[in-house]
């Protein structure tokens, strides 16, 4: 954690603007630096990109994305948040594709039940699994459908983040009797493109 990040978790800048460095975009080429966020108990979520000599864009639909600019000069750019904010509070990253390096492959998404420990009785432990993507940053989320409507799984249903250097999983746990009534449905969002993967009722 930089200082400026360890500042804003203890509120000493709020009302403030910071910025954050990263070097070697020289070595991006024509490509493309894009901006990461990352909370303690979230996924990376894109915020923005920037070309070489260009103006940011921000197709990520980052919540917090107008809080934030950047710039990019021939070896390296920052982000800037122009007013911090307490929920502000993460680490910030950067990264870029070299030339002749990987293109953007999607995420295999995998849907199904499984055993966890601690498992309660009449629980069914849902997950998602996002792998073999690049760049191998994802955010996972869980939403839930009753006929035509749809609305974010309920907050008070407990979930744990999985993350490797190839995939990222969410395993969430769901009543079963819940499950008769609602099919839920997982939402992955990889390079600003959404993927939805229902799963049908299923039980251990």
């Amino acid at each position: 954690m930089t200082c400026s990040e360890l500042l804003i978790r203890v509120g000493w800048l709020t009302g403030q603007s910071v910025s954050f460095s990263c070097g070697g975009t020289d070595q991006c080429g024509g490509n493309v630096v894009t901006w990461y966020q990352k909370k303690e108990t979230e996924t990376f979520r894109a915020i923005l990109y920037i070309s070489s000599g260009g103006s940011p864009t921000k197709p990520y639909n980052h919540p917090q994305q107008d809080d934030f600019s950047a710039e990019r000069d021939r070896s390296s750019s920052s982000l800037k948040i122009n007013k911090v904010k307490l929920d502000h509070s993460a680490s910030y990253y950067c990264g870029c594709r070299k030339p002749g390096s990987h293109t953007v492959k999607k995420p295999e998404v995998t849907v199904c039940p499984v055993k966890t420990e601690g498992r309660v009785e009449g629980d069914t432990a849902l997950m998602c699994l996002a792998s073999a993507m690049y760049p191998p940053l994802v955010r996972i989320s869980w939403k839930r459908q009753k006929g035509s409507k749809e609305e974010p799984a309920p907050a008070e249903e407990k979930q744990q983040e999985l993350s490797g250097s190839k995939s990222s999983a969410v395993i969430r746990l769901v009543k079963n009797e819940t499950l008769y009534n609602y099919e839920y449905i997982c939402e992955v969002q990889h390079e600003g493109v959404k993927t939805e993967t229902p799963t049908a009722e299923s039980k251990l």
